[in-house]
């Protein structure tokens, strides 16, 4: 290898260190730049009104401002209201589940307890989770100073991204070559349109599951149904791994009650994500990339693993950017066009194939096929 090369992969190396370094900060830069291509939706839907950018801007984040703080002055008051009730029975829930697992290991005989061992683990594990919820209340309101602190920063990145975009997307642009530069800025688009797909029809769906599963959890009886439903529907942002976590604080609270609640609640839940899956999404994620179910998954196991907690909220976004730049970018533009050596022989073979009385298939239409 040449000295050139050289320097080249020590650079590449380099940048994927210093990236990998500071990780975090630039997942908050790519959350920032999710919601300003969002929000720059609203604002040129203002501008087609002749209002300025600038003022158009500042309605924007102004009126998300005001859906955000009178959602939470609606909601906030109530969910308090409830964990204060949940602080007052959080001893009774402790005792009773206490109590059940007394019960499980007097009712299930010796040797079956020795093959389940993991029963015993996870109730256990339970009260030790509440336990250590409720002494490290404070601990965690510290922790939390952080992510305001990483939540201003969010903000005034969206605000700057969405003041002029246009320079951002220029300088990312010029980061390749001269003559990919058009595709690029036609790539970008394309994810632009897919994204706020996605994000139009997510808020949708978790506005419907929050709604479903506050009535259902009001209709059963369940403690702290708005708490629930508030979680059920933020959690569905994570798809998969969210829904299954948004069961678990209701089913525990229906099983201090009864048993049938809980066998209750855990039909209401199935019945909501049958719902969402067969009338839901595909009525409201139409413009959205198509991702198949294990890749999405898959993408919130690895997402989250690498990433922690920011890996986790943003890894269909991930997906659907890394989706359609090896869609158009590998596949359209290298991998299709990628004869080599075999070019000449990929003409003979056609050319066979059409003297034999075959349909012939060519470059072009494969590549309107992908």
């Amino acid at each position: 290898m040449r000295f050139g090369q050289w320097i080249g992969i020590f650079v590449l190396v380099t940048s994927v260190y210093i990236l990998w370094q500071i990780r975090q900060i630039v997942l908050v830069v790519f959350a920032a730049v999710v919601l300003a291509t969002v929000l720059n939706q609203v604002v040129q839907f203002l501008q087609r009104y002749r209002i300025k950018r600038g003022v158009a801007v500042g309605i924007s984040v102004v009126l998300v401002l005001t859906i955000v703080v009178g959602f939470l002055a609606l909601i906030v008051p109530q969910i308090v209201d409830q964990l204060q009730q949940f602080s007052d029975f959080a001893p009774q829930t402790l005792e009773r589940m206490r109590s059940w697992n007394n019960w499980l290991q007097n009712a299930i005989p010796e040797q079956w307890l020795e093959n389940i061992r993991g029963l015993r683990t996870l109730t256990q594990g339970l009260q030790s989770w509440l336990s250590g919820l409720v002494n490290n209340f404070f601990a965690i309101i510290s922790r939390s100073l952080n992510i305001v602190v990483t939540f201003l920063l969010f903000l005034v990145l969206t605000i700057m991204l969405l003041i002029d975009p246009s320079p951002y997307r220029r300088g990312f642009t010029l980061l390749f070559p001269a003559f990919y530069r058009r595709r690029v800025d036609e790539i970008l688009s394309k994810c632009e349109t897919s994204l706020v797909g996605w994000i139009k029809g997510t808020l949708l769906t978790m506005l419907l599951i929050g709604c479903l599963s506050y009535v259902g959890l009001l209709i059963l009886g369940v403690r702290l149904p708005l708490v629930n439903a508030v979680l059920a529907g933020l959690l569905e942002f994570i798809p998969n791994v969210g829904p299954t976590l948004s069961l678990i604080p209701p089913l525990l609270l229906a099983l201090v009650d009864a048993p049938w609640k809980a066998a209750a609640v855990v039909a209401l839940y199935f019945g909501i994500q049958q719902v969402e899956s067969l009338i839901v999404v595909p009525l409201v994620m139409r413009s959205q990339v198509s991702l198949l179910p294990a890749v999405t998954l898959l993408a919130v196991v690895v997402f989250s693993s690498f990433f922690g907690f920011l890996g986790l909220f943003l890894a269909i976004p991930l997906v659907i950017v890394l989706q359609i730049w090896i869609k158009e970018a590998l596949v359209k533009d290298v991998l299709n066009n990628w004869w080599g050596d075999k070019k000449d022989s990929h003409k003979q073979d056609t050319q066979e194939i059409v003297d034999n009385g075959l349909p012939h298939t060519t470059v072009e239409d494969n590549e309107a096929k992908v």
